[in-house]
């Protein structure tokens, strides 16, 4: 799947989830969907976009989820 795509798509996941009120508890629910619902190879090539621009926002990510990937990096990459 094209990079473009799956920041995207991961950004939708993330602007969902940072409208809850508990941050942590948002952070965690983006990182578990993406566990829950991506393919590996998915997760995997997004966690490579993120590394290759300098912790995600480089890469296009919101910076909600840069920081829900880096914080629950273990979590999405299982």
């Amino acid at each position: 799947m094209h990079a473009d795509h799956l920041i995207r798509m991961a950004n939708q996941i993330g602007a969902f989830f940072e409208a809850m009120p508990d941050r942590a508890e948002a952070l965690e629910g983006a990182a578990r969907h993406l566990r829950s619902f991506w393919e590996p190879h998915m997760r995997q090539e997004l966690l490579a976009q993120v590394e290759a621009g300098a912790g995600g926002e480089g890469a296009g990510l919101a910076p909600f989820m840069a920081e829900a990937l880096r914080q629950h990096r273990a979590l999405v990459a299982g």
